[in-house]
């Protein structure tokens, strides 16, 4: 059952008067001390079908090369050919921020993943990807919503303990813990000069019954986001974030810092849809993307031990190009885990294959790991929460692939 959900948003909450921040603001912030969370987890959301054969490149095997003859990725060799990883894939080039982590065992690459659902529907598997019960679409609550344990919700536990950056919350953040979105926090902002109180108790008094519903907590995450967004941020280690996706994890790494008891964070990137154009189009979306994680990992730097981020898209595209210099909508993808306990540097899970006979329907990479089940692994093993077919209803045994150290 859905119980509150807090947006939290540049226009969300009223503004009262003009001039510096109020006496009860400044009074009631207590950021540090909510309670930090031990293990921190990033889930990002490549919407629109990621080609995972143009990220992660199987040049090791000559049909790619037959069902690509325009838009395959070169061999190793040249500034535009594939970075080599194991002698069998590379990473496109327009990836190569991500090589040193590779390299470093922080990144971690899971190949033919992807959701055992045939649709190939952008809304149906984008829905069953944030659900995380692939065919049913009764399911009212996210996958990263169930993931936050039941001990701690008994427990007091940060307002901004999940958090979707974004005007609304995610699907997968939607459920019986609170969680809020925030779109930006430079563009969040209460002003209040007519008292010390009044704010909180016109607060109180006018709010609709889901927002006054979540009383004291709601106030609590107002506060907590207004004395973030009041320190002056500047990237650790000199990691210069991009656009898009890059300003949305830098928002997730300024409540990190903050120590204000995050636990789980979600952010998505569109735009990968590519029917047509393919290799332009790749070669930006893949900049952005490899960026805004190289970006990320830099500016936490060693807290990055106690942080895992990984990454999904709905499905995958055809082995074959189309027409268009592009691809369909396919089935397996790729997923990436990056950060703290990744046995990073290899790619993980089993690799179907190319040849005709290999490929789903004769016409698209086949799954052979379920997203579940790094997913899964991920939430038993760095956020501990063990009881995972709570996590994935109806999905009993989940396979651990080693993702993850423990």
């Amino acid at each position: 059952m859905q119980t509150r959900r807090l947006f939290l948003r540049s226009s969300s909450i009223a503004a009262f008067g003009i001039g510096a921040a109020p006496l009860w603001l400044t009074r009631a912030v207590r950021a540090a001390d909510q309670p930090r969370s031990k293990k921190i987890l990033v889930a990002i959301l490549q919407r629109g079908a990621m080609d995972g054969l143009s990220a992660v490149v199987p040049y090791g095997e000559s049909p790619y090369y037959a069902l690509r003859p325009n838009l395959a990725v070169a061999k190793p060799g040249g500034d535009q050919g594939v970075i080599d990883l194991d002698g069998f894939f590379g990473l496109h080039p327009a990836m190569a921020p991500l090589k040193p982590l590779y390299d470093e065992h922080q990144l971690a690459i899971i190949h033919a993943a992807g959701s055992p659902d045939i649709t190939r529907s952008h809304f149906d598997a984008q829905d069953y990807m944030e659900s995380g019960t692939p065919g049913r679409k009764s399911t009212s609550d996210g996958w990263l919503n169930r993931s936050l344990t039941q001990a701690e919700k008994s427990a007091k536990v940060s307002p901004v303990r999940a958090v979707s950056i974004g005007p609304s919350l995610a699907r997968t953040l939607r459920g019986s813990n609170d969680a809020i979105a925030i779109a930006n926090l430079e563009g969040f902002q209460v002003r209040d000069t007519s008292g010390a109180d009044s704010f909180e108790s016109m607060y109180e008094s006018t709010l609709d019954k889901v927002m006054s519903g979540a009383g004291h907590e709601t106030f609590e995450a107002v506060k907590l986001i207004e004395s973030i967004r009041k320190q002056p941020y500047t990237p650790a280690n000199g990691a210069q974030y991009p656009n898009g996706l890059g300003q949305g994890l830098m928002q997730i790494a300024r409540l990190i810092k903050a120590g204000v008891g995050l636990e789980v964070a979600f952010a998505d990137m569109g735009g990968w849809d590519t029917h047509s154009n393919q290799p332009a189009r790749m070669q930006t979306l893949l900049t952005e993307f490899s960026g805004a994680l190289a970006a990320f990992h830099k500016d936490l730097g060693e807290r990055m031990s106690d942080v895992c981020v990984v990454t999904m898209s709905e499905f995958g595209r055809t082995a074959k190009e189309n027409g268009s210099r592009g691809t369909d909508h396919g089935h397996a993808n790729v997923m990436f885990a990056m950060g703290g306990g990744v046995k990073g540097g290899k790619i993980h899970g089993e690799w179907p294959g190319l040849a005709p006979d290999h490929l789903y329907e004769q016409r698209d990479l086949a799954v052979t790991t379920d997203f579940r089940d790094v997913l899964g692994e991920v939430i038993a093993k760095h956020l501990g929460n063990t009881q995972t077919t709570s996590v994935f209803p109806g999905y009993a045994n989940p396979q651990f692939r080693g993702l993850l150290v423990g």
